[in-house]
């Protein structure tokens, strides 16, 4: 069975969501972030030496590194929630489960650096929200397009974007002025693969 090693208010609520949509067996070992920090604790190192959430184990194996597991698990299950079948799909089902991590959280994780910096943080964070919407504008052209990610069906892609869009709904200024991408939130909120990873998960701030 997959063991899947989650942190509170973390990338890991993603993988147990694609777990239950892909109805794979798991189990969960839970870790609570330091509050005064907010960072992973230092169990985590004793699973994998970067220390850091999500980490899973199946067969033997220790995978880390969210767009690692989710290809793992598409793998596993068969193809599915994988690329479609036709190049432009794929193409885009490739570009968005790299784009999720590679270009879009950095600037948000930045903000959210900065803006617990005096002083200094704040004009950073002018120069820093103008790189946000840069990426919010493009991902409301895209969904615009289309209902989900790479195409007519969920993916893996959704669910590699569903963590830094549910920040920026939360702290980066995505609201009802990009209405596709809101929908698109709303839409991956209300399935019952998504309600259940919640459950299992515990409480998460950008639910």
């Amino acid at each position: 069975m997959i063991v899947v090693h989650h942190l509170n208010n973390s990338r890991s609520q993603r993988v147990l969501w694609m777990l239950e949509e892909l109805e794979l067996p798991y189990t969960i070992r839970r870790y609570e972030r330091n509050k005064a920090t907010m960072l992973a604790p230092p169990e985590l190192r004793a699973v994998h030496p970067l220390g850091k959430s999500p980490v899973i184990e199946d067969e033997g194996l220790v995978i880390a590194e969210s767009g690692a597991i989710v290809e793992y698990l598409v793998d596993k299950a068969g193809g599915r929630m994988g690329a479609p079948q036709d190049r432009a799909g794929a193409l885009r089902y490739r570009m968005f489960v790299h784009y999720a991590e590679g270009s879009v959280m950095p600037p948000l994780l930045l903000k959210l650096v900065m803006s617990r910096v005096p002083i200094m943080g704040k004009i950073a964070l002018k120069r820093i929200q103008p790189m946000i919407d840069v990426h919010l504008d493009y991902i409301e052209s895209e969904l615009a397009k289309r209902p989900w990610f790479a195409g007519e069906d969920l993916t893996a892609a959704d669910v590699m974007m569903s963590f830094p869009l549910e920040a920026a709904r939360s702290r980066a200024g995505l609201d009802t002025s990009r209405p596709h991408t809101i929908a698109w939130l709303d839409r991956v909120q209300a399935r019952p693969a998504y309600q259940r990873a919640l459950a299992a998960g515990g409480p998460y701030a950008y639910a």
